[in-house]
């Protein structure tokens, strides 16, 4: 005989008490740490435990019993089923409280390391339609809703094109207004959906590989240039001219209209080759009088406007005066490394995509900036001795990880480089932290810039300038 599974515990009237890492809600059961999602500090509710740790347990809410006072309605229809925007009822300036204190938790917790007093946070001027780059998906499994599945009726149609259901690969949820970003995101998602419908074309079908429509990206500029990027599962030339051909009527502004044909089983079109339809194969950003070609590979940070303020911190603490070779680690579309070079004697950008270093130089050359140089390759094998030998020892270092921060060897390199100044800009305080440990024997931490990219999701990005001590 088996042994019988035992129940998991439910909590009732529990009160939520903070917001902790990965944004998720944390209550209190006696000497137990529950994390839930979907509700915020204040909010008073029953529990019911779905995971249980040595140290935590995960539940899910079963019953508001008494709403916070800081609750606030959300704005999307879509809330709480589609993944993102998961803040929209926490108040945009409670919003930016937590994200300051996770910064300040996971520099101190994790980093253990002297800190100054931090700088507050810089909000986003605008907290809907701030995101220049959108990712839909076409799937023939839509997330039915709960009047759906109850009525017992016929699912006519089964097809939609928006967003995965968190947890959920092969469920897709029908967005119909989008608060992420501006026109005409919305008009060209809905009419490609209404388009495909009208047409019987298939959607994607993730389990069983097969259907016509698996993917389409839209990427807008502060300019008010706009690329569409469709992705076929297979090749049929007839439907795919008529579709595209139909976008380009309905929508003469749009910039760059590419295509994919993407036999693969994952979504991914970076190792694809696209092609253009119509338009151009690029749309050109604008900061601060620089331009930027961005391409359908091209990395740029989502929230433009946020970039600009995100990079002016950083140039302001590298406190330039024209004499300084500056290394730009993981640079890459080179954005960084371009907005500081007139300030600079040399920038060195390295990154590990070939196709962002081809972009660097790119928009070095378009913006008439001369004094950068851009090399491709992985950090930690790229950045060696003849390496620095070669290109001139920093005296500021610019880094600019992904999630997973700097591989150890890199850290490595920087200490022996031993530069003046480094400027470590962090999508994630909590590698960041571990990394600022690592630094810590010959580097002290002088200021630290928290910057909110992504309003109304966990999300932060944070700043920190490390001078070299003196002792």
């Amino acid at each position: 005989m088996g042994r019988r599974k035992r129940k998991k515990p439910f909590y009732e009237d529990v009160k939520i008490e903070d917001i902790g890492a990965e944004g998720k809600a944390v209550a209190r059961v006696g000497d137990v740490v529950v994390f839930t999602k979907l509700a915020i500090p204040g909010d008073v509710v029953d529990l019911q435990v779905t995971k249980k740790r040595k140290r935590y347990q995960e539940a899910v809410v079963k019953t508001f019993k008494a709403y916070s006072e800081d609750r606030t309605e959300a704005f999307c229809e879509h809330f709480g089923v589609c993944g993102g925007c998961k803040w929209q009822i926490l108040p945009y300036e409670k919003q930016l409280f937590y994200k300051q204190k996770q910064v300040q938790d996971q520099l101190s917790r994790i980093g253990k390391v002297e800190l100054p007093e931090m700088l507050p946070i810089l909000g986003s001027e605008k907290n809907t339609f701030y995101r220049n780059k959108m990712e839909f998906t076409f799937s023939n499994k839509r997330w039915l809703s709960i009047e759906e599945v109850e009525s017992g009726e016929e699912i006519k149609n089964p097809n939609a094109l928006g967003f995965h259901v968190p947890g959920l690969f092969d469920k897709v949820v029908n967005i119909d207004k989008c608060w992420l970003q501006d026109d005409p995101s919305n008009q060209i998602r809905n009419f490609i959906y209404n388009y495909a419908l009208k047409e019987k074309l298939s959607f994607f079908d993730i389990r069983e590989q097969n259907g016509f429509l698996r993917t389409l990206i839209v990427r807008t500029t502060s300019t008010g240039e706009v690329m569409v990027i469709v992705s076929f599962f297979y090749e049929d030339e007839p439907a795919r001219k008529q579709l595209l051909e139909a976008v380009k009527n309905e929508f003469p502004a749009i910039t760059s209209l590419m295509y994919v044909v993407n036999t693969k089983g994952n979504d991914t079109i970076t190792d694809q080759e696209i092609k253009v339809f119509a338009g151009r194969d690029y749309v050109l950003e604008q900061m601060e009088g620089l331009q930027f070609k961005i391409g359908p590979k091209s990395f740029y940070q989502t929230n433009s406007e946020q970039a600009y303020e995100l990079y002016k911190v950083t140039r302001d603490f590298a406190e330039l005066t024209g004499d300084e070779t500056v290394y730009d680690l993981y640079t890459g579309t080179g954005t960084i490394a371009n907005f500081v070079a007139k300030k600079a004697k040399k920038v060195v950008g390295i990154e590990y995509v070939p196709e962002a270093i081809e972009d660097a130089k790119i928009n070095s050359e378009i913006n008439n900036i001369e004094n950068t140089r851009f090399f491709a390759g992985d950090m930690k094998d790229v950045l060696n001795e003849t390496f620095i030998r070669e290109h001139g020892t920093p005296e500021v270092v610019i880094t600019d990880p992904p999630r997973a921060g700097m591989h150890a060897d890199v850290i490595e390199t920087i200490l022996k480089m031993q530069p003046h100044k480094i400027i470590y800009v962090s999508c994630n305080p909590a590698t960041q932290a571990r990394d600022l440990a690592m630094l810590d024997s010959l580097y002290q931490i002088e200021k630290i810039q928290p910057v909110d990219m992504f309003p109304h999701t966990h999300h932060v990005e944070n700043v920190v300038l490390l001078r070299k001590r003196l002792d």
